[in-house]
């Protein structure tokens, strides 16, 4: 039995689904994989910081959360910053959830640097590092003998950065096009079913899919950080946001969706990216899809990617691409194959 201290940057319902799985299905991960994670130290900006080398208990956690101060939880060691929580937590493996700005990656590239350059594996679900800074982040991994898993950062638990990694990659990905964003794609299915944008766009702020402030989902930034990853992890690219050719959902009306209904066609939110003689294009658009494509049938929050390859044809992975469980999904699937590398 292989034990991994983990250290947690953030505990908001990202953290809360990981140390939820943690508490119930903890012992069984241990006795399938001989893998047991332990959580040593908590960090987060609103809940405070809580640190005990002797572990600490998932389901005390969650009730001190959801009290809204981590104060609650029983440990040795209080209010430490996240940095101060990398450096002095003696932990193997750093989790990374914390609040981070898409354009800048910060805070998030500064702690995973940090980790890295102290040889500790790291696991997050934070697109801005990934997307803005991938290759330096992997060099650093690289040579300090760790790794990086971002499963999470594309669809929550779906995997299916592991499985094109994994598992298409022989095959030779050519095209990646996908629905990656679940908030558009619900608005899209709401306005199809005959909703104007705008009561769509609210009705998805009411159930939570939508934030506030809703420009990072209708505008395609999400989307378009999500393209970026996949080109620069799957395709072997050095693409940034500004190479993504990017357009929002906000200018189509219930005429465009009438009209696409009438060529049995439907409008979906498309994230793709395409090698053509050695050069990548990327986008984020809607796009009408003929009713017969696959991706044409995936409605609501759910989201799908197809994978165009050289050797199986069209391989279309459909899952959740949101939720707190889910997205704790993800660092499970991070944190075994990690187990599995380091520890065959």
């Amino acid at each position: 039995m292989h034990t991994y201290r983990l250290a947690m940057i953030g505990f908001g319902n990202v953290g809360q689904g990981f140390a939820q799985i943690l508490r119930d299905e903890g012992a069984d991960l241990a006795q399938q994989y001989g893998a047991r994670f332990q959580i040593v130290a908590v960090s987060d900006l609103l809940k405070g910081s809580v640190h005990d080398p002797r572990g600490l208990d998932p389901a005390a956690l969650l009730e001190a959360a959801a009290a809204g101060t981590l104060d609650r939880a029983a440990a040795l060691d209080r209010g430490w910053k996240a940095i101060e929580t990398i450096e002095r937590s003696q932990a193997d493996i750093v989790i990374e959830l914390s609040y981070t700005d898409l354009n800048t990656g910060e805070p998030a590239i500064t702690h995973l640097r940090r980790a890295l350059e102290l040889g500790k594996h790291v696991v997050t679900t934070n697109k801005g590092p990934i997307a803005l800074k991938y290759p330096e982040l992997k060099a650093l991994a690289e040579k300090n003998g760790v790794e990086i898993g971002a499963e999470g950062t594309v669809m929550s638990g779906t995997p299916s950065l592991r499985m094109a990694q994994e598992l298409l990659a022989a095959a030779r990905i050519r095209k990646i096009q996908g629905i990656v964003n679940g908030t558009t794609n619900y608005i899209l299915t709401q306005m199809e079913s005959g909703a104007t944008y705008a009561a769509a766009l609210q009705d998805a702020q009411a159930k939570g899919y939508a934030e506030a402030d809703p420009t990072g989902d209708v505008e395609g930034f999400d989307a378009a950080g999500k393209v970026v990853i996949m080109a620069n992890l799957l395709m072997g690219q050095s693409l940034t946001l500004a190479d993504v050719d990017r357009q929002g959902i906000a200018q189509l009306t219930p005429a465009d969706i009438a009209r696409a209904k009438a060529a049995s066609e439907r409008w979906k939110m498309i994230g793709r990216v395409e090698i053509n003689d050695g050069q990548a294009s990327a986008s984020v658009k809607p796009t009408r899809l003929p009713l017969t494509h696959p991706l044409a049938s995936v409605g609501g929050a759910t989201n799908a990617i197809t994978f165009s390859t050289d050797l199986l044809g069209d391989v279309t992975l459909v899952g959740p691409g949101a939720g707190r469980i889910e997205t704790g999904y993800a660092l499970v699937g991070d944190l075994l194959a990690i187990h599995r590398k380091h520890h065959k």
